[in-house]
């Protein structure tokens, strides 16, 4: 059933996915209010592992669980998933290498967004810097999401976009038609 408020479909956002994981095999649990986006990694056998978003930013949230649902088991076990990470500010060079390692992340929000009923916007993360998503960027997120919808998701995003779609009613997810490369503009 569709929230209203973005309050109450926030709280639901966590509500979903620490449904879908934090008492699961995969112990973990979603938690908004960060100054800035972080996975962390249990410290113990007994605890869970934490996504924390920004602030009280949906698509903040989203975004982090999109990394969440890609990093291996490996990576899982690391801070952040020991991904590389420039602040805001990059250089040309730096905002390349950023927009090829968000490629898949960024489809599969996508995907995410689809599936609360929610438009999405592409983020290039580097404001200050003046450097929007590219062309090539936007292309590739699109090419990837019809990748996606034509292949599958794993298992992870597939648990997590059902169970956003059967709360916010946005069923066409995984349907490659729902998408098109203006929306991206």
């Amino acid at each position: 059933m569709p929230t209203s408020k973005p309050t109450q479909q926030l709280d639901t956002l966590v509500t979903v996915f620490n449904q879908c994981f934090a008492d699961s095999v995969y112990r973990t649990r979603l938690q908004g209010g960060g100054d800035e986006p972080v996975y962390i990694p249990a410290q113990t056998a007994d605890s869970k592992n934490t996504i924390v978003f920004t602030k009280d930013y949906f698509s903040s949230a989203l975004h982090e669980i999109s990394h969440w649902c890609i990093a291996g088991d490996a990576r899982r076990n690391l801070v952040d998933y020991g991904y590389w990470y420039a602040p805001d500010g990059r250089t040309a060079e730096q905002q390349s290498l950023f927009e090829k390692v968000e490629i898949k992340p960024q489809a599969l929000e996508w995907i995410f967004h689809r599936a609360c009923a929610r438009g999405f916007r592409v983020s290039a993360d580097n404001l200050v810097a003046g450097l929007g998503a590219s062309e090539t960027f936007k292309n590739n997120i699109f090419v990837q999401t019809l990748w996606y919808c034509e292949n599958g998701i794993n298992k992870r995003a597939a648990t997590f976009a059902r169970a956003l779609a059967e709360r916010f009613g946005g069923n066409q997810y995984l349907q490659k038609a729902a998408y098109t490369r203006c929306e991206l503009d």
